[in-house]
């Protein structure tokens, strides 16, 4: 059998077929030019790729690709021909190894070309996203909304991730240039994101997003007069594009003193620590004996989030308690502080659990019991147990 060869002008109209998939089948006879036979055949797998099983009309199966039909089988329009010239453009639009991730067009061409390296997610990360993004199903759409009192589909996104320690950009459309592309549905994993041309983008541009949920299933804001729902893709229209911006296994945690730190907030407690001076096994302590790392915890007392704030200390530092990020730097800040008034690591546990007026009454820690079982509690997660600076009264 032989296959003919693939020339420029058809490189640039596949191209535009890419970025503009067909939507119906279409028939191909021996009399079609090799260069359309190739860009519906490239833009039909694009379709068929980027959509949800049950809503795909037409594939490689589809008697529109039999080479029997209207073709011989030395024909151009062969189905070995095609997927000859599909495989060399697969070559051509390949990015080089080391190449940046973060443009549009990587990410449409995605469902064809990319994701075959990129790693599985964490599981912890991935199960955090969906928690946090169910507790919020519910929630009025509101176009650009950011907070829970309504959230458009990005924003929701946003929200989300930003709570589980990954910030992302505002937009569907920049969010779709973030993290690494996944192929198809069928290697897509909790967590990740599934783009839409929505009623105010395109397949280049995505207008829409949801939180895949697996199972077939997504959590997105929809639209104008809705709310944050769990929802079939089968409803959802076909998908442009996957990206998977969660930590990956190989990434899930990090030991810090005793204490083993999940992904997600490695990055953020390491750079809050090194930002105000204090040991990250310090920081990375004191978070699991405040929460185990919950950022939506509230104790008996009123404390709240991931650092356990009292909600008058975090409006003072302008902390949100709820939001990871926020609430690691502002306990970095608060150790550092009190470190540096008491001058020991000791001390300034103290202060984070029993207040500042107590230690500066008591000349070190306090006699409470409870600030006496945790400052020493938390030294040891910490590792700084036997450091001159951890002193004890």
């Amino acid at each position: 059998m032989t296959t003919s060869a693939i020339s420029l002008p058809e490189i640039t109209q596949t191209l535009g077929a890419l970025q503009s998939p067909p939507t119906s089948p279409v028939n191909l006879s021996a009399s079609t030019p090799s260069s359309q036979i190739f860009a519906t055949a490239l833009g039909q797998a694009t379709s068929d790729l980027s959509s949800p099983p049950s809503t795909v009309t037409a594939g490689m199966n589809s008697t529109s690709w039999n080479p029997n039909a209207g073709a011989d089988a030395n024909s151009a329009g062969s189905l070995a021909s095609v997927m000859a010239e599909v495989n060399l453009l697969t070559l051509l639009l390949s990015p080089p190894a080391g190449g940046a991730t973060g443009s549009n067009s990587t990410a449409v061409a995605s469902p064809l070309i990319a994701g075959a390296g990129v790693g599985p997610t964490n599981p912890a990360a991935a199960s955090q996203v969906v928690s946090l993004a169910t507790q919020l199903e519910g929630t009025p759409y509101v176009w650009g909304g950011t907070t829970t009192a309504g959230f458009d589909c990005s924003g929701l996104v946003q929200y989300v991730y930003h709570q589980a320690g990954v910030n992302l950009p505002r937009t569907s459309q920049e969010q779709a240039t973030v993290g690494a592309p996944v192929a198809s549905l069928a290697q897509a994993q909790p967590g990740d994101l599934l783009f839409f041309a929505g009623s105010d983008g395109t397949a280049s541009s995505p207008g829409h997003v949801g939180i895949y949920v697996g199972n077939g299933q997504m959590i997105d804001a929809p639209y104008t007069g809705t709310v944050v729902q769990q929802q079939s893709l089968a409803q959802a229209g076909p998908i442009v594009a996957i990206r998977r911006v969660l930590p990956s296994a190989q990434q899930s945690s990090q030991v810090m003193g005793q204490v083993n730190v999940p992904g997600p907030y490695v990055a953020t407690i390491q750079s809050a620590a090194a930002a105000n001076n204090i040991p990250a096994s310090l920081l990375a302590a004191v978070i699991q004996q405040e929460s185990g790392f919950n950022p939506n915890a509230v104790s008996s007392a009123g404390a709240q989030g991931i650092a356990q704030f009292m909600p008058t200390t975090a409006s003072g530092m302008g902390v949100n308690p709820f939001d990871p990020t926020s609430a690691i730097n502002g306990a970095a800040s608060l150790l550092s502080a009190y470190s540096t008034r008491f001058g020991s690591y000791a001390d300034a546990l103290a202060a984070y659990n029993a207040g500042p007026s107590a230690v500066a009454r008591y000349g070190g820690v306090p006699p409470y019991l409870e600030t006496q079982a945790y400052v020493p509690a938390v030294l040891t997660l910490a590792g700084l147990e036997n450091s001159a600076a951890a002193r004890l009264p």
